[in-house]
């Protein structure tokens, strides 16, 4: 079936095949160009081939060498990271504990030196007590024994003894 048209063109005087000495002088050269593209082409462009895939190969290798330094030093950075933050903590607490620790210790020696501040103003008062004390006792006596002269020296009925009283109390009072 397909070489019915072939066949028909022929028969009407078309010439559809080479001759066959080009055919064959077509073969020879070919076969010669395919032979000089085998030992001088193709060689050359065969180590190209193989030269380029050598660089893509050595490019990946490369790139697989990178991202894996590469994600060893994501590695270290979040470890170092991690370590940052664990000693920002611990310097925190650490402050935190120092803080409280300075607190309780100016607290503690508030309250001893409040302590002490009382003890000195009751040894104060007991002394100035003591002192009014004796003070009072020696003027008490000194006050007893002029009120005993005076009522010595006249004898004195109950009245008399409390006008005495009186007026020398109000003595006192207006002396201090």
């Amino acid at each position: 079936m397909l070489f019915t048209p072939l066949l028909a063109a022929e028969a009407e005087g078309l010439q559809l095949f080479p001759d066959p000495s080009e055919l064959v002088m077509g073969l020879v050269a070919f076969i010669l160009l395919m032979i000089i593209m085998m030992k001088v082409a193709f060689p050359k462009l065969n180590a190209a081939l193989e030269e380029r895939q050598a660089a893509i190969q050595g490019k990946i290798e490369d790139a697989d060498a990178k991202l894996a330094e590469a994600e060893e030093a994501k590695r270290n950075f979040e470890a170092n990271l991690d370590d940052a933050r664990g000693e920002a903590t611990r310097i925190i607490e650490e402050a935190k504990q120092s803080a409280e620790q300075l607190r309780a210790d100016i607290l503690e020696k508030a309250e001893a030196e409040a302590a002490q501040m009382i003890e000195r103003a009751q040894a104060d008062v007991a002394a100035e007590r003591q002192r009014v004390i004796q003070e009072l006792r020696g003027q008490v006596g000194a006050l007893s024994v002029e009120l005993a002269s005076r009522i010595v020296e006249r004898e004195l009925d109950a009245s008399t003894h409390e006008g005495l009283v009186d007026e020398y109390i109000q003595r006192l009072s207006s002396q201090n």
